[in-house]
C-alpha cells in the first residue's frame, strides 16, 4: 500500500516523526511513504489533492483538528478512493477523540494508522451566508454559534500554545457575557419553519468534547445524520440545571440505560434531522471544528453518509 504523510511542520518535526514512523512500521504492508507539508496557504486541501495524485491509497494526517478538516474535506468532495488515518496532535482532537484513535501516544496513533481497519465516516456541510457571498466548508465533528463559538474568539492564541485546551477555560468569562439570548428561526430537512431563542446552536456530526464530556450525546459519525443541540440558560439556576443535564442525565446515567433518549429540558433542547437550518436577526461569532469561523447570520448543514474511510478503533454502527 502507497501512504502519503500530510502533516503540520508547527506541531511537530519531521525527524521526530519520521523517527517514530519507523519503529511503528514493522511488518504494516506500506512500499511506499511519500510526505506532503501543510502550510497557512495550504492547511491540507492541496496537500490532499497533490498525495492522491501521486498515487496514495491512505492519508496519515498528522495534525490538529484544522489539518484533519481540510484534508476529510478534499477526500469527501472529490470521493477519493482512499483512506484516511490520523495522527491527532493539536489541542484538541476532537475528532481522534470521537473515534476513540490514541491521544498523547505517537507511537499507538501510528501503529493504528499503518494497520487499523478502516470504517465509513459521515462527513457535514455547512454554507454560510455572508456579506460577500455564501462560503461553504465541511466538517468533521460540529459547527455552531453562541457560548463555544465566543470563547474561541476570545481565547489568547499565546496561552492556547502554552496551556492547551485548558486556555479555553480562561476565556469562558468573557464568552459568557457575550451570549445573550436571542430569537432565531430554525428549519429540520423539509418541516416549515419555527420560532425559537437561546444563546447556542450547536450541529453535530460528533458529540464528545475534551474530558470525555458529551455535549451532543447520541451524535454518532457513521448514522448518517446531524444531531443539534439548543441551549437557552439564564441565571445560576437554569445554568446549574444545564450542567446537571449534560453531566448526568445525558453522561453518566446513560451509560447505564444506554437506551433512554437524551434528555430536553427548557433551557436544553435536543433534536436530530439529516438537514438543520439556522436563520438570526444579526450576525453572531461561528465556529467550525473548534476553529472560529467570523461571524454568521444564516447556515444551513446537510450531511453525507460514508464519505470518509477512517482507520479508527470505533465500531461500525451500521
Amino acid at each position: 500500500m502507497r501512504a502519503a504523510i500530510v502533516w503540520n511542520p508547527s506541531k511537530i518535526e519531521r525527524d521526530t516523526l519520521e523517527a517514530e514512523l519507523a519503529q511503528a512500521r514493522g511488518e504494516a504492508p506500506i512500499e511506499d511513504v511519500r510526505w506532503w507539508e501543510t502550510t497557512e496557504e495550504d492547511p491540507g486541501q492541496g496537500a490532499a489533492e497533490a498525495a492522491l495524485a501521486a498515487g496514495a491509497e491512505v492519508l496519515i494526517v498528522a495534525g490538529g483538528d484544522g489539518t484533519v478538516r481540510a484534508v476529510a474535506e478534499h477526500l469527501a468532495s472529490t470521493s477519493a478512493d482512499a483512506e484516511m488515518a490520523i495522527i491527532p496532535l493539536g489541542t484538541g482532537n476532537l475528532f481522534a477523540r470521537n473515534l476513540d484513535i490514541p491521544i498523547n501516544d505517537l507511537a499507538a496513533a501510528l501503529e493504528l494508522a499503518l494497520a487499523g481497519e478502516a470504517r465509513p465516516i459521515d462527513v457535514g456541510w455547512v454554507e454560510i451566508e455572508r456579506e460577500g457571498g455564501p462560503e461553504r466548508h465541511a466538517f468533521v465533528v460540529m459547527v455552531g454559534f453562541g457560548l463555544d463559538a465566543h470563547m474561541l474568539a476570545e481565547t489568547d492564541d499565546d496561552l492556547k500554545d502554552k496551556a492547551g485546551w485548558l486556555a479555553y477555560v480562561e476565556s469562558l468569562g468573557r464568552a459568557w457575557s457575550a451570549s445573550d439570548v436571542i430569537p432565531f428561526t430554525i428549519t429540520t430537512d423539509d418541516g416549515a419553519a419555527q420560532d425559537r431563542e437561546g444563546h447556542t446552536v450547536l450541529v453535530a456530526n460528533c458529540g464528545t468534547l475534551q474530558g470525555g464530556m458529551r455535549l451532543v450525546p447520541d451524535a454518532d459519525p457513521s448514522d448518517g445524520e446531524l444531531d443539534y443541540l439548543v441551549l437557552s440558560a439564564e441565571g445560576l439556576a437554569q445554568w446549574l440545571g444545564t450542567l446537571k443535564t449534560m453531566v448526568w442525565d445525558n453522561g453518566l446515567k446513560r451509560l447505564i440505560h444506554t437506551s433512554d433518549e437524551p434528555t430536553s429540558t427548557d433551557s436544553t433542547e435536543h433534536g436530530r434531522a439529516r438537514k438543520v437550518a439556522i436563520a438570526l436577526p444579526d450576525a453572531h461569532a461561528f465556529e467550525i471544528d473548534g476553529e472560529e469561523a467570523g461571524d454568521a447570520r444564516a447556515f444551513t448543514v446537510t450531511i453525507q453518509p460514508s464519505a470518509l474511510r477512517v482507520r479508527s478503533l470505533i465500531t461500525d454502527t451500521r
